[in-house]
């Protein structure tokens, strides 16, 4: 484990998880890109990421997905498509962080690293859903600017201030756990109305009996 302590580790593995469910590329760049530079001691699992080409390769798709997330609709097709991405990479993530441990811890660091970035996935999907209900781009592009500066503060607390971050933490999980039935709420009453509009569209007016059939 190196000179980093349990808590330190327990920060970092949480905090990849959560903000792996939000922007995954950036968490990889932001964390390769500090242990490159050395300003802050990573996990010996975890650097790998400072490699060049690991660098070179999170760095393009940090961009891709910045452009992509600004994009009022396709930033939902772009969610949907990650779901399958980042939560298992939260979880990879997370268990990293204990790459030197006991198994058992790497298992409970990878459960917990899953369930915070699926917690965070949906959040973030599900708002973005609704926001994109708005004509206007400004709310979707604000929600976006401050995703981005919520992943970087959180790996910052993560790697110099733990104590701070699994505060801040607790009150993300906190309001996820709020904010989630909400969302899904709206996603079903969304989907109800879609699916009622493409009946009502698709139905064929009724036949005309009688002698009026025949005019």
């Amino acid at each position: 484990m190196d000179h980093l302590d349990t808590l330190q580790l327990i920060a970092i593995a949480a905090a990849l998880g959560w903000a792996s469910g939000i922007r995954l590329y950036a968490v990889l760049f932001i964390v390769g890109a500090a242990g490159y530079a050395g300003w802050f001691e990573i996990p010996e699992h975890l650097r790998v990421l400072s490699h060049p080409l690991v660098l070179g390769a999170s760095g393009f798709m940090v961009a891709a997905e910045f452009l992509a997330d600004k994009i009022p609709g396709f930033d939902s097709v772009w969610d949907l498509v990650h779901t399958l991405i980042r939560i298992p990479a939260g979880a990879a993530l997370a268990a990293s962080v204990f790459g030197d441990s006991p198994p058992a811890w790497m298992l409970a660091s990878a459960i917990l690293g899953g369930t915070l970035a699926a917690g965070s996935h949906f959040t973030k999907a599900g708002a973005r859903l609704a926001i994109n209900t708005s004509p206007e781009p400004v709310s979707n592009w604000v929600a976006s600017f401050g995703e981005d500066l919520l992943v970087g503060v959180l790996i910052y607390l993560a790697l110099a201030h733990p104590i701070a971050l699994l505060i801040v933490l607790a009150l993300l999980v906190a309001a996820s756990l709020w904010l989630l039935p909400k969302l899904w709420r709206f996603v079903r009453s969304m989907s109800a109305r879609i699916l009622r509009g493409l009946r009502g569209g698709g139905a064929q007016r009724p036949a005309v009996s009688g002698r009026h059939a025949d005019v």
